[in-house]
């Protein structure tokens, strides 16, 4: 569950819904309602989770603003809630500089309420997530120099988690990556001068649940699904569909911060043999070969890519005759190349997937590319940028978990450390090319 500043890990398109809001659910929190005997005073809602709900909230304390996460009461997710405090507290513990890109756990505490009690931890507030960022920019890519900023940042962080920590936090992606600042500076409470709440308002007693407030949800709905509608028809060639050009961000601080570590483990305990979001998710965690702190870099390498490009490295989907995971896998192979065979069955689901030669069972064909090519071709990147950038990538996503290469020795790779320029420049050549390419190119299928 992430603190942004605008949406936590549940759906942009609906709310949390009242159903939950029962013995072992959720607090209701109305903005007003104190914490911690009056500490904390909610502001509003920030986002929520399948465990919890996110408030802004005033610290009375030190007067800055803080998210305040309140975890349902029934007992799996109170257990859920003590395994994060364990994991963020020895963050904090080892951070004392707050100088390595990790969340930062300020205080934690129970409050009673009518659906019983809850754990409650406050988290200092952080911006919108490298996800929302991703869409801002119309799924465009960032500027090369852009990318490289956020990398150094996550990078940092998987170094001292990793490192310093020996944690693994099984569940990197751009949303659980956090800017330090709002991209909309009328979002953040500090940069648009917001008088905190310090009192419950009068009336409203149902916590802003009001008719209006239904209404305004499904107005944002309609619009989301329009929006949704039209972009379907840019990428598939509409009559007439213009895409648009991507936003400026110059104005926007790139330095972030890594959160969510209610997945975390300990490298010498794992918790689960399934870790990480699907279109993250490394070989070895698929084949069940075991997993360690390179599972979090081919996290990290998939999300240095949808930052340059605007799109998941992979978007595996079953077929007639074959699962997700095979796709999965049929798609890694064809950009990176065919998985060693003492890798692709060492893996204690290998012989669902591979036969005795470390060929595939079921998807036979495949369209081998090269991740240089795929970035010149299909995402107009210059031959130097894409040489470069899948020079940099291509080490941690080996198939071999042992011979990637570890956050620290990432952090010396010349990529991300030249002198560079900005994304507009190095293309300014291609950009007439650009413009010419087909509607219908847009999407350029790795396989038929």
């Amino acid at each position: 569950m992430s603190c942004s500043s605008s949406s936590g890990s549940g759906s942009e398109d609906e709310d949390e819904g009242m159903c939950s809001y029962r013995k072992g659910g959720y607090h209701a929190v109305r903005i007003g309602d104190s914490f911690a005997g009056g500490r904390y005073i909610a502001q509003k809602k920030l986002g929520w989770g399948q465990f919890s709900t996110v408030w802004l909230a005033y610290d009375n304390q030190s007067s800055e603003y803080v998210a305040l996460k309140i975890q349902k009461s029934a007992p799996q997710f109170a257990e859920a809630a003590l395994h994060e405090i364990e994991v963020l507290s020895a963050i904090a513990t080892g951070d004392p500089s707050k100088m390595n890109y990790v969340v930062r756990l300020v205080d934690h505490f129970k409050h009673a309420g009518p659906n019983g009690q809850h754990l409650c931890m406050v988290l200092e507030f952080l911006g919108d997530s490298l996800l929302r960022l991703i869409k801002y920019n119309r799924y465009k890519g960032l500027e090369l120099n852009k990318v490289r900023e956020i990398c150094k940042c996550i990078l940092t962080a998987l170094d001292y988690l990793h490192g310093k920590l020996g944690l693994i936090h099984s569940d990197l992606k751009p949303e659980n990556i956090l800017l330090n600042s709002t991209i909309n500076p009328s979002k953040d409470p500090i940069r648009s001068g917001l008088t905190p709440i310090l009192e419950r308002p009068e009336g409203n007693p149902n916590g802003g649940v009001t008719i209006n407030n239904i209404e305004k949800k499904l107005k944002q709905r309609a619009r989301r699904a329009v929006a949704r509608i039209s972009e379907r028809r840019v990428s598939m060639g509409g009559v007439g569909a213009v895409p648009k050009p991507a936003r400026c961000l110059d104005g926007i601080d790139m330095r972030c911060k890594v959160v969510d570590f209610g997945n975390a483990c300990w490298v010498d305990s794992p918790i689960a043999e399934e870790i990480q979001t699907r279109q993250y998710r490394a070989p070895e965690v698929i084949l069940q070969v075991g997993y360690s702190f390179p599972a979090d870099m081919w996290s990290f390498a998939c999300t240095a890519f949808e930052l340059a490009t605007g799109e998941m490295m992979f978007t595996p989907k079953g077929g007639q005759g074959f699962s997700e995971d095979e796709d999965h896998l049929a798609l890694m192979m064809e950009l990176l190349g065919k998985m060693p065979r003492k890798i692709a069955t060492s893996g204690a689901r290998s012989k669902d997937y591979f036969d005795r030669y470390g060929d595939l069972k079921r998807i036979r064909r495949l369209k081998y590319w090269s991740l240089d090519r795929l970035l010149v071709d299909k995402y107009k990147f210059s031959d130097t940028d894409a040489r470069e950038f899948a020079d940099f990538l291509c080490p941690i996503l080996d198939f071999d978990p042992e011979k990637r290469p570890t956050a620290q020795q990432c952090l010396q790779h010349p990529w991300l450390n030249m002198d560079n320029q900005t994304h507009e420049e190095v293309n300014s050549e291609s950009s007439v090319g650009k413009m010419n390419v087909g509607m219908s190119n847009l999407k350029i299928q790795l396989r038929n």
